[in-house]
């Protein structure tokens, strides 16, 4: 099982073996967490699309469907396996292959192949879920769709996060349709500010999505006030330690690095602050955020 995000030499790379062994393939299956699934799908697309996986890091650049692909989750949380992004780590960013082509064309949802999860694994993994809905409902992208995933996904979050004392097979069940919802409800809106700054983090220190988004959300309480303050009752409650002072020691060309990479994502940040997101998140602003990482 992968941790991080694929890098775009990993896709390129099994995809030309492939090719070189077999010409083509009549399928990709992607068992495991939403880096596994990214990988499978990302994999499954650059079997018919020519060059490398980096030239189609951005939005609706993939020409080609790819070869059929199916996606059997074994962490709940990242929506991947319906979101119609595969997010890669580049050469130069950290960045998906948002398009039509990316979805899978077959899930297998299975809360049983959950069971047993590392509990900090399990909690990160989650928030995830939990983040993409707070920044779904409260963007400015947000649409009757997008709502109405949303807000069963995180009804379903809480149930299991704040209503729930013990974890039981229930909670699998209702985080395994959290994490559904939540991927279907970021399909046609977007991510915001957590998602955007933690990019930066995965790229140049290479932090896990979710522990990322982590760190990131425990900072945000002048973006999404009620989501950072339900976020930090949910981590007091489950007894979870957030990682604090990572970005300590870094010099400024580091903090550019982040910031040149989270700025990049042009369409979270107008989703999380408007259109004229550029003039309230500046790189001053960002590099103050960064710090107190």
């Amino acid at each position: 099982m992968l941790h991080l995000s694929p890098k775009t030499t990993q896709v390129d790379k099994l995809a030309q073996q492939l090719k070189d062994e077999f010409g083509t393939v009549s399928g990709i299956i992607g068992i495991g967490g939403g880096s596994t699934m990214d990988l499978a799908k990302a994999v499954s697309l650059m079997m018919n699309n020519p060059g490398s996986s980096a030239d189609y890091q951005g939005w609706d650049l993939v020409k080609l469907p790819g070869v059929y692909k199916a996606g059997i989750p074994t962490l709940s949380g990242t929506g991947a396996e319906v979101s119609r992004t595969t997010v890669l780590t580049g050469p130069v960013r950290k960045l998906g292959m948002n398009s039509d082509f990316t979805p899978f064309d077959q899930v297998v949802l299975d809360p049983e192949l959950t069971a047993n999860a590392p509990v900090n694994q399990r909690f990160y993994t989650g928030m995830d879920c939990y983040i993409h809905c707070i920044e779904s409902l409260e963007g400015t992208y947000l649409n009757e769709f997008s709502k109405s995933y949303g807000e069963k996904a995180l009804e379903l979050c809480r149930e299991v996060f704040i209503e729930k004392d013990t974890w039981d097979a229930e909670c699998d069940d209702k985080l395994m349709m959290a994490s559904y919802a939540g991927g279907m409800s970021i399909a046609y809106s977007q991510v915001g500010v957590a998602h955007a700054v933690g990019y930066g983090l995965s790229y140049l220190l290479g932090t896990k999505h979710g522990i990322g988004n982590c760190i990131v959300m425990n900072h945000l309480d002048e973006y999404y006030p009620s989501g950072a303050a339900e976020f930090k009752q949910m981590v007091q409650k489950h007894n979870i330690d957030i990682p604090q002072g990572i970005c300590k020691g870094l010099i400024d060309a580091d903090f550019d690095v982040m910031m040149n990479v989270s700025l990049s994502l042009k369409p979270l940040w107008e989703n999380a602050l408007g259109k004229d997101w550029e003039k309230i998140m500046t790189r001053e602003k960002l590099r103050e955020l960064y710090e107190k990482l």
